[in-house]
């Protein structure tokens, strides 16, 4: 249909079943540094499902269209975009939350200051998984944690979307790294990222292997993707003056919190969606910047990223029922035709 695209819309927050695919009309790039961007491949995340749910960021925008990473080629572009011209293959982190429309679509709005290069070493398919989980990998493990070479770090869910990505982030910037996973194949998976001991947290205390692999001493550093009880007892294998970045807010027990304070933690929370919903300008430019980052990193074979699934759009239904089971190993991304 002239002037029209296909988009999976969210008409009213609930179950996977409320996604829809639709007819809409097509985007046009108004905004002066607006790219009207081809969208190939769209990532999925857990923040995606979470806003399915709830639409918590902007509840009167309906319908919406989800999406916060996606990969294509820019179509058009407004009249003062300089970084990017049409046929450009890029990435980005971008929309989704529900204001603007986001990656579930054929096409989508891209300002041009939150678009990178897409690594040429990288498909559309695993280019769209990048974004989000590499700026969050990036400011937990740098940003918020300052890890430094020959610290030791625990990543919990390491072979989780976030998790392997900060596994070899980790590795990349000298850091010995110990990963929690849930079964064999996971334990496989994150040593060849290059985590030196895999956690089977089914079969073993976390706490007590960190504290063995330190020599008593615990984690310099703990990445916490999984939240819960995982959170409130990573404070135990946390070495004194010790760092936490989480990814989730979690209340714990005063026992767990004692062991936080006898050990002067230092937590910081990682949330890479507030810059874009508090629109810090300069805060989404760092984030870009991670993005370009990321570009030398896997074109150069420092970093690479694991897709254990691929969709078409009219199953993003299925996508988000596979992150809600939880346990996905690297993460879930759409094709779109």
């Amino acid at each position: 249909m002239p002037g029209t695209m296909k988009a999976m819309l969210m008409r009213a927050p609930g179950e996977p079943d409320v996604l829809d695919v639709a007819q809409v009309p097509m985007p046009t790039p108004d905004g002066k540094h607006d790219m009207l961007v081809r969208v190939l491949a769209a990532g999925v995340n857990p923040v995606d499902t979470k806003i399915r749910k709830l639409h918590f960021y902007y509840p009167d925008h309906l319908p919406a269209i989800l999406g916060c990473d996606g990969a294509g080629t820019v179509a058009a572009v407004g009249s003062a975009v300089t970084r990017f011209r049409p046929g450009d293959d890029v990435y980005f982190f971008a929309n989704g939350l529900g204001a603007a429309p986001g990656s579930y679509a054929q096409y989508t709005i891209v300002d041009e200051a939150h678009a990178a290069t897409k690594p040429a070493r990288l498909s559309m398919v695993e280019a769209a998984a990048v974004p989000l989980a590499l700026i969050t990998a990036w400011e937990a493990l740098v940003d918020r944690s300052a890890l430094a070479r020959d610290e030791r770090i625990l990543v919990h869910g390491g072979a989780g979307g976030v998790g392997h990505l900060a596994v070899q982030l980790a590795r990349h910037l000298g850091a010995r790294v110990a990963a929690t996973v849930s079964d064999d194949g996971k334990a496989r998976l994150v040593q060849d990222l290059g985590a030196e001991r895999a956690i089977n947290y089914r079969e073993r205390d976390f706490v007590d292997e960190t504290l063995a692999w330190t020599d008593g001493r615990g984690a310099d550093v703990i990445l916490d993707t999984v939240g819960g009880k995982a959170f409130c007892r990573s404070f135990a294998a946390l070495r004194l003056y010790g760092r936490i970045a989480t990814l989730l807010s979690t209340a714990c027990e005063l026992a767990d919190v004692n062991q936080a304070r006898m050990r002067n933690a230092r937590v910081g929370y990682v949330q890479m969606t507030a810059p874009s919903f508090l629109l810090d300008v300069e805060a989404r430019t760092a984030q870009t910047r991670i993005l370009e980052h990321g570009v030398r990193l896997f074109d150069d074979g420092a970093l690479k990223i694991v897709v254990s699934e691929v969709l078409p759009l009219e199953r993003a239904a299925d996508a988000h029922r596979l992150i809600e089971r939880g346990h996905t190993t690297g993460k879930v991304v759409l094709t779109i035709d």
